[in-house]
């Protein structure tokens, strides 16, 4: 009898160390409607983050909600744009805002363009990436809001701040020197549109066309429908499926030109399907590109 309790001890122990980690189980859904979002807008440990500019939020709002401007959560570093605050930086941030790390924040942005759009899920990405969980993208933005005759305040809502104390998760982050160690071993998602990822076209910012080598590409303006809301989940799941196939623990890698529309991808892939192991490069293409011994793909689909 002890040795049968024995072997089943040693499994477990075998199985704990050798399966991946499970998602963390979360207590509001990753995207959320604009009817739980009213429903719910009294609930204490709510904090709805309104990422516009402070004098768009201040023509109108949501009630309750708090103006942190997308600037306070990607800035210019060292010759990049849309990079991370420094930890103590974006801790600082965060509490400013009176988060904390149980807090439930839903992210509201506007949907009147791409970048508008992935803004959310960049700040988002920042949230999950400082300590906090629970975060949430306002399916629709402030757009679907106002569309759906929702209550709009002029109110400014000035959060109570506090010193937040909260641990950076480095599993959801990659650096180049990190994406130059994993080609042929991650799966790269390139998610700039298609002339960018095949080469003929190109930001100004970034030094050179093309794409990481052995990167596979899927757009993130493709997760949203023309309205600015997310595509349902079991398009989205067909799309990543497409791409990188059903093995939903492989080490993903997301990338594009500065770490910005990525995180579209990151926040469906991670938040959305399941996906257990996704990073996001946030120097991207701009930093990548500077490279000279950074190995880049152009006019090739691989």
């Amino acid at each position: 009898m002890k040795m049968r309790r024995l072997k089943w001890f040693c499994l477990l122990v075998i199985l704990t160390i050798t399966l991946p980690c499970a998602a963390f189980a979360r207590d509001i859904a990753p995207v959320v409607s604009r009817d739980w979002l009213e429903k719910n807008l009294n609930d204490p440990k709510l904090i709805a983050v309104d990422i516009r500019k402070v004098e768009e939020y201040r023509e109108g709002n949501i009630p309750n909600s708090i103006n942190v401007f997308y600037g306070s959560w990607a800035v210019k570093k060292k010759g990049l744009d849309n990079e991370l605050p420094e930890d103590d930086d974006l801790f600082d941030v965060i509490g400013s805002a009176g988060i904390k790390a149980g807090s439930h924040v839903v992210v509201v942005g506007k949907t009147d363009t791409v970048a508008d759009l992935v803004n959310m899920t960049r700040v988002a990405w920042t949230l999950i990436y400082g300590g906090v969980e629970n975060v949430a993208v306002l399916d629709g933005g402030f757009n679907k809001w106002k569309d759906d005759k929702k209550t709009i305040y002029k109110e400014v809502v000035k959060p109570k701040a506090l010193e937040y104390k909260g641990k950076v998760n480095k599993a959801i982050f990659a650096t180049k020197e990190y994406v130059l160690s994993k080609i042929g071993k991650a799966a790269i998602v390139d998610t700039r549109m298609p002339d960018f990822y095949f080469g003929v076209s190109k930001l100004d910012i970034v030094e050179k066309p093309g794409h990481v080598k052995g990167a596979v590409s899927l757009p993130s303006p493709w997760i949203f429908a023309k309205d600015g809301t997310f595509k349902n989940k079991e398009e989205l799941g067909a799309m990543a499926a497409g791409v990188l196939g059903k093995d939903t623990s492989k080490e993903t890698i997301a990338n594009c030109d500065t770490g910005r529309l990525c995180s579209g991808w990151w926040f469906v892939l991670r938040e959305i399907l399941g996906y257990q192991d996704v990073k996001a490069y946030d120097g991207s293409m701009q930093e990548y590109a500077k490279d000279p011994n950074a190995p880049l793909v152009k006019y090739s689909w691989q």
